[in-house]
């Protein structure tokens, strides 16, 4: 079996996380899925590239390998709704973000095989997370998880008109430090490339099971969630394609956030 996840050892102080940008579906999760599945509408794609200066920064990355189709890694493991009372995809969804069954009736996941995919899929990318993270503190003493996402600037099912440009989510200062979601607001009233990109903290996005059971201020581990429109950097119907030239103008952007989480957790900001 493939390996769950793409991992990459950095140097500072930041962990890149990116659940939803695989693609893999294992032949016999394929079997059990409809057509509509292969087009893996609801990927967050390109992300990698478009996070290409992870590396030159010192980041650490990790990088899921398997479709959200296969299982959500951004879900707890008990299926638990993060948005009560809103419509939302589950631990092993059975429908797209616009409402298109994965699966006959007659094939839905049952119980055994939810824990079959948390075993193969969640728990690899989970504990490899956890021990980044702590590796990260004990050699800085603070570390920032970033978990890296993208979407459709217009899916009905979630939210109302276009998303913002740029998602951001603390669980409203719970998963991070105040003063870490004011450096990163302050970063982007002063970096001339973001006025060009709207943006929002804790809006429609507030972060995902990541964000929330990782982010544990008191022991100066802190998640900063960033959903950010795919109309930014690529273009939004199929095939999904990257689009250079505007990625271009969102990564200096990218740059300078990472960067003043890089800071905030040297103690530089």
């Amino acid at each position: 079996m493939t390996a769950a996840f793409h991992f990459q050892a950095g140097t500072v102080p930041l962990l890149i996380s990116m659940p939803h940008v695989g693609t893999s579906i294992a032949p016999e999760v394929a079997a059990q899925m409809l057509p509509v599945a292969a087009e893996k509408a609801d990927t967050d794609w390109h992300l990698p590239l478009l996070y290409n200066m992870a590396q030159g920064l010192g980041a650490s990355l990790l990088v899921a390998e398997y479709s959200r189709y296969v299982i959500d890694l951004n879900r707890a493991p008990d299926n638990a709704n993060l948005y009560p009372g809103q419509d939302t995809t589950g631990l092993c969804p059975v429908d797209t973000f616009h409402k298109q069954a994965l699966y006959a009736p007659d094939q839905l996941p049952d119980q055994a095989e939810v824990q079959r995919r948390i075993q193969h899929y969640w728990q690899p990318y989970h504990q490899q997370l956890q021990r980044e993270l702590e590796r990260l503190l004990a050699l800085h003493g603070r570390v920032v998880l970033w978990d890296a996402h993208s979407i459709a600037s217009v899916v009905p099912r979630f939210f109302e008109g276009r998303l913002p440009d740029l998602n951001f989510g603390t669980a409203d200062q719970q998963s991070c430090d105040p003063a870490l979601q004011q450096a990163l607001a302050d970063c982007l009233h002063s970096t001339p490339a973001a006025a060009a990109y709207s943006h929002v903290f804790n809006g429609r996005f507030k972060g995902g099971y990541i964000t929330r059971h990782y982010g544990q201020p008191e022991r100066d581990i802190h998640a900063v969630q960033l959903e950010m429109s795919q109309c930014v950097y690529m273009n939004e119907a199929a095939p999904y394609a990257y689009r250079p030239d505007l990625a271009q103008q969102v990564q200096p952007v990218l740059q300078a956030l990472l960067s003043r989480c890089i800071a905030f957790a040297q103690g530089e900001q």
